[in-house]
Parts: structure tokens; C-alpha cells; sequence
């Protein structure tokens, strides 16, 4: 049989194999799943394991602590000054000193005192020190001077005391046989330091319950070993085991197992030593999974749910066997932290003995429509920014279920219901929020992406700036300044009439101030004599002329769109409904063969090693509201941008940057 022979079976055998969508005979609803799942998991804490107070930090109480001792033990001045009777400093005054003899030793901290205050008499006493019997307070020294009679020592008080004055008492802070702390407490170096106190140098904890963790698929490569075409690095495991640890568990890594079930299975047994099993990958229908087929042989009860009327997250596998959670994550880096935190989180805070996540909710807005697919709830990460009207705005993040950086870079996410196909831009929606961090950024950018723009809010971040940066495109960026939405938009707006850039586009209420200039052109692959040697305007429209010559386009409202739409006129050539949302998109589809030829800026040909045809110096300009412009935050941008050391770094970028105005 023949290699060609060979493959043609393959092909078959997947298509057959997606048409019966055999995996996905129940999509469930979210709520059911869970419900489902739970109803088979055994929730209780690990157990308890003793554990020395230098390694307690973040541990779960396992037993109520009660102290053993008294806190302080003794009681002790908070002052520095003399031991005295309160009754003898009566009448003390500037004018009319009381005259006490001081007796004959000085308490130190750490020292036992051997003599009594008598009436008449003080002792010195430092802070810490322990009080003497017969005293009952402590004049500090500020109200006292003290002077020699022959033989005596004498100090005169020249301000009264009451009874108690700066004396800690013996257990005021704790008392022995008090509950210091709870079962279930978690231990913060506030709490580490009362164990401390009390002298318990152990503590009782909750076991961390034992994740075990592992990816599957013949296109994972572990970070650090050299990337392959069609293969990606594994950022599941390590995101999953982080979050395993911020969640009191104790990640037990397996590695990445191909997609060869001879290799799977017995890793999946080792995993199932572990109190919780993770598989990342392999719960879609393709020719390669086999993590749900090895799952299926689970028992007591087995798998619960697979397919979840979710997105992202529908692959998703939910499986119970002897109480034990084992759940195959979808492989997409979005789906896979979603529908962690939603399913598996719950539970692995109740087996580390944790009470269940405070969830918090903010109302908004979403400032664009959002499309949604019927029939699934699907849940888009946003990013929120405090508009004019002291509302907030729900931008989606809009990287898909692939993106390694939307969950990482959301706030919160809104919830679509299966039945709506959009919500409209204008509809209020409830953010529940990721995280408990609800300050705001101390500036908020909006717009266009550029490296350019990366190294000036790098500067000031470096120097302890909040920013947040929304990359939406020009046109995005246009419009979330003019609702108030953001202290700077950067954008690259040619305007199609004019050939001007950006100033067109302003309303009264909007400022412009001059970023740097960036070559656009054409990107090809060098050697490619369709585009070696002619010009930009040249080449595309021949380019656009030939259906081979495949084009990868960029997103309407970019700058790019505009000035690409300028240089074809009517013309619609292959690849045109291609939109690449980025510069550098472009450039690795170009790079990667997918297409032949896009527009982007020249420092992106440069980083590819692809060809570049020069076809406009574009203005990359910053739009500022003008009732933001002298906030702080704006005025410290403004003025990076004028830095020797930010321009000098534009420069090296490629960029045209002009003489400060």
C-alpha cells in the first residue's frame, strides 16, 4: 500500500469519525454538568499533616489553635522610665515635683527583677522590662529628672500616673487557654507571627490535596526545547499547575504524553494515585484524541459529562471514579483556564479545606456589538475602563478560545445567553469580575497596537505608572475617545479624500498630538519575482490581478484596511475577507506561506525577514480628549514622549520620529 494510499485512509477514517461526533452524544448545560460532577465527589479536606511555622505560610488550618501560655506573660512596660506606686506621683506638677528614691537595680528586658517599689520609692524599668511587685505603673522618663542627695539616687516625677499607666498586663494580648485562631484559617505572616508569640514552633495543617497534571498531543513541546512547524509550547501545565498552587494544592507534574495510547494510559494510572487528575487536550473529536477514550474506562461512575453548552469550553470531559475528580480540560489555553476555575477550582479549594471563592459583580456597558453563537452560553472576557459618566465599559478581549493572554488580561467576563445572537453596543451587562483588584489603571490607552507604543508605556511603567492598554484598532481607539473612554487613543487614520492623516477625524472636544512616523508597504517573501524589483503600487496591482497571489488583508477600521482599500481601488483579490488583526499576522501568514503579500510596517518585514515595497510613511498619532489632557498620567505620557532615551529607542524601532513641537 502506498504512502498516498495511506493517507487517503486517514482521511477517511477522520471525516468519518467527526461526521458521528460519537464523543458528544449529551451536550449538558453548564449548571448540569456541575451538578452531575459534584454529586459523585467526595469534598472533604486531605487529612492533616503537622508542618514547621517556617513552611506554614499560606497552609490551611487544620484544628482550632488554643494558646498554652499567657500573651504577654508578665507584666511589662511599654516605655522606657521608672517602676512606681501611682498613689506616691499624686499632686505631681512642672512647680511641684514628687520626689521618689530610686532603688538599686535597673530592669532591663529579659530581666527578673529582685527588689519591691516600695512607697516612696521607683525602680528604672525599660521598655519591655518586667514590672516589679509592689509597682503598679510607669512614669516615663520625659516626665522626670533625676539627681544625686549623698548617697541616694532620687528622681522627681513631675507628671501623675494612674494605676496600669503603660503596663501591658500579663495576658492582655492572650490569655492562656484562649482560641487564637480557627480550623479552617488561612496563614498569613500576620497569624505566623501570633503561632509565634504563643511558642509554637509546629502547626497542624490541611494536606495539600495532590493534583497530578498532564498534557496531551503530538504537537506540545515543553518551553525551553526548540519549537517545530504545527507545533505549540505547553502553556497548560504550566498555568495550570500555578493555579493549582494559588489554590492550596500541591501540582504533581506528568509531562506531555503523544498521542499514542500505549504512552497515555499509564500515566493517566499514575495520575490517578493523586487526589485530582488534570488532562489538558484530547476531549474533541479529532483523528489524534485519546484522553476521553482512556477516561471512558472510568468507573464508580465514570465520566459524568462530555460536551458543555459553553463557549469557550464545550469539549470539556467531567469524570468521577472513587470520589476523585478527573477532568480533561480543552487544549485551548481560553478554554482550558475557563472552564478550570469554573469546574475544577470550586473543588480543589474544598479539598485544601478552603471556603468557597467571594464572587464580585460590577454593572457596565459593552461599547461594541458582540456577535454570539445560539444554543451555548457563551462567556467574553472583557477588559473595563471608567467612561465619562463615571460608568464602566466592558471592552471584549476578542483573542478566541486560542489566545494565551485573554484570560491573563481580562478583568472580569460577561455571560451571553443561549438564545440571544448579539448583544447590541449600548446594552448593560453584569461583569463578574477575575480577581479582586478593582483599581483603576492611572492611564488608560486605547487604539492602535505598535512596538512603538509598547516602549513608550514600558518607560512608564518602569517608573511605577499603571496602564492599560485596549488594542481595538484606530477606529476603535477614535471612538472610545470621543465617549470618554480613555485618556489616549492611538491611531493611524488616513483620510481617503485628503491623504491626511488623523487631524480629519478629530471633533472639537479632542486633541492631536504628534507620535512618529512608520513606513508601510508591502511584505512578500524575498525572492518572490512578483514582487522583487517594482514598486509597491506596481506590484499590488498586479498582485491583485492574479488569483494565485493570495493577499492577507487586515481588519476594517485599521489605518492599514484604509490605506490597503486606497492602493486597490475596486479591485477584490484573492484573500481579501482575510483579516489578520495585527501587523505582525500579517507578516508570519506571508512568512508561513499562507498568503503571499499583505501591507504592514516596515520594522514587522524587518523582524520576519520578509521583503519590503515602501507605499506610505503613515502618522502614528496620539488623539487626548481635552478634559483628560491635564490629568497626571497624560501629562507624564506627554512628556515621554519627548525623552532622549524613549525617541532614541523609537529610533531603533524604525521609526521617523519628529523634532518636538
Amino acid at each position: 500500500m502506498s504512502n498516498q494510499d495511506i493517507r487517503r485512509i486517514d482521511i477517511r477514517r477522520f471525516v468519518a469519525q467527526a461526521a458521528r461526533q460519537e464523543q458528544f452524544l449529551e451536550v449538558v448545560g453548564r449548571d448540569e454538568a456541575e451538578a452531575r460532577f459534584r454529586r459523585h465527589l467526595d469534598l472533604t479536606p486531605k487529612g492533616a499533616e503537622t508542618v514547621p511555622l517556617g513552611a506554614a505560610l499560606g497552609r490551611v488550618l487544620a484544628a482550632d489553635v488554643v494558646a498554652e501560655v499567657d500573651v504577654p506573660g508578665f507584666d511589662r512596660s511599654s516605655v522606657d522610665g521608672f517602676a512606681v506606686r501611682a498613689a506616691d506621683t499624686q499632686g505631681a506638677g512642672e512647680d511641684t515635683p514628687v520626689v521618689l528614691r530610686l532603688n538599686e537595680e535597673v530592669l532591663s528586658a529579659g530581666r527578673v527583677p529582685s527588689l519591691t517599689v516600695a512607697p516612696g520609692t521607683a525602680t528604672v524599668l525599660a521598655t519591655g522590662g518586667m514590672l516589679p511587685r509592689g509597682a503598679d505603673a510607669v512614669v516615663m522618663v520625659e516626665h522626670t529628672e533625676s539627681h544625686e542627695e549623698g548617697d541616694a539616687l532620687l528622681v522627681e516625677i513631675r507628671k501623675p500616673v494612674v494605676p496600669g499607666a503603660f503596663v501591658a498586663a500579663a495576658g492582655s494580648d492572650i490569655g492562656r487557654g484562649e482560641t487564637v485562631m480557627r480550623r479552617g484559617q488561612v496563614l498569613t505572616s500576620r497569624e505566623i507571627g501570633v503561632l509565634a508569640a504563643i511558642g509554637r514552633a509546629e502547626v497542624s495543617v490541611v494536606r495539600r490535596p495532590r493534583v497530578a497534571i498532564l498534557s496531551t498531543g503530538d504537537e506540545i513541546v515543553a518551553p525551553g526545547e526548540p519549537i517545530r512547524p504545527g507545533a505549540v509550547y505547553d502553556s497548560n501545565a504550566a498555568i495550570l499547575a500555578a493555579a493549582v498552587e494559588e489554590l492550596g494544592g500541591e501540582p504533581v507534574r506528568l509531562g506531555i504524553a503523544r498521542d499514542d495510547e500505549a504512552e497515555l494510559a499509564p500515566l493517566v494510572e499514575q495520575g490517578l494515585t493523586c487526589d485530582a487528575l488534570l488532562l489538558s487536550g484530547g476531549t474533541s473529536k479529532g483523528a489524534g484524541d485519546l484522553s476521553y477514550r482512556i477516561v471512558s474506562r472510568l468507573t464508580d461512575p465514570g465520566i459524568v459529562a462530555h460536551g458543555v453548552a459553553l463557549k469557550p469550553g464545550k469539549p470539556l470531559c467531567l469524570a468521577v471514579t472513587k470520589g476523585k475528580p478527573v477532568v480533561v480540560l480543552p487544549g485551548f489555553p481560553t478554554s482550558a483556564m475557563f472552564t478550570f476555575h469554573e469546574f475544577v477550582a470550586p473543588v480543589l479549594r474544598a479539598l485544601a479545606g478552603l471556603p468557597p471563592a467571594a464572587k464580585e459583580s460590577v454593572d457596565a456597558t459593552v461599547p461594541m456589538r458582540l456577535g454570539s453563537e445560539r444554543g451555548r452560553t457563551e462567556y467574553v472576557m472583557v477588559s473595563l475602563v471608567r467612561g465619562a459618566d463615571g460608568g464602566l465599559a466592558a471592552y471584549p478581549l476578542s483573542k478566541g478560545s486560542g489566545a494565551v493572554t485573554a484570560f491573563s488580561a481580562a478583568d472580569g467576563f460577561v455571560a451571553i445567553d443561549p438564545q440571544a445572537e448579539a448583544l447590541e453596543a449600548g446594552t448593560p451587562v453584569s461583569v463578574q469580575r477575575i480577581g479582586r483588584d478593582t483599581r483603576p489603571a492611572d492611564l488608560i490607552v486605547i487604539g492602535s497596537h505598535c512596538v512603538g507604543l509598547d516602549a513608550i508605556t514600558g518607560r512608564l511603567v518602569g517608573e511605577g505608572l499603571t496602564v492599560k492598554a485596549l488594542n481595538v484598532g484606530s477606529m476603535g481607539g477614535l471612538a472610545a475617545a470621543r465617549r470618554g473612554e480613555c485618556d489616549v487613543a492611538a491611531i493611524h487614520l488616513m483620510d481617503p479624500k485628503s491623504g491626511e492623516y488623523n487631524r480629519p477625524f478629530l471633533t472639537p472636544a479632542l486633541g492631536l498630538v504628534t507620535g512618529y512616523r512608520r513606513l508601510q508597504g508591502i511584505v512578500f517573501r524575498k525572492g518572490d519575482g512578483r514582487f522583487e524589483g517594482k514598486t509597491a503600487e506596481e506590484a499590488g496591482l498586479a498582485a491583485a490581478q492574479d488569483p494565485d497571489c493570495i493577499l492577507v488583508n487586515r481588519n476594517a477600521g485599521s489605518g492599514t484596511r484604509i490605506l490597503t482599500d486606497r492602493l486597490l481601488g475596486a479591485a477584490r483579490p484573492t484573500g481579501y475577507w482575510s483579516q489578520a488583526k495585527s501587523h505582525n499576522a500579517v507578516a508570519v501568514a506571508v512568512a508561513q506561506g499562507r498568503a503571499d503579500w499583505g501591507v504592514a510596517i516596515e520594522s514587522v518585514a524587518t523582524l520576519y525577514g520578509l521583503g519590503f515595497l515602501p507605499l506610505q510613511a503613515e502618522h502614528y498619532d496620539f488623539v487626548i480628549p481635552n478634559d483628560r489632557r491635564e490629568r497626571p498620567s497624560v501629562q507624564r505620557f506627554l512628556k515621554a514622549l519627548t525623552d532622549p532615551a524613549v525617541r532614541e529607542r523609537l529610533t531603533a524601532l524604525g521609526f521617523t520620529v519628529p523634532e518636538a513641537e
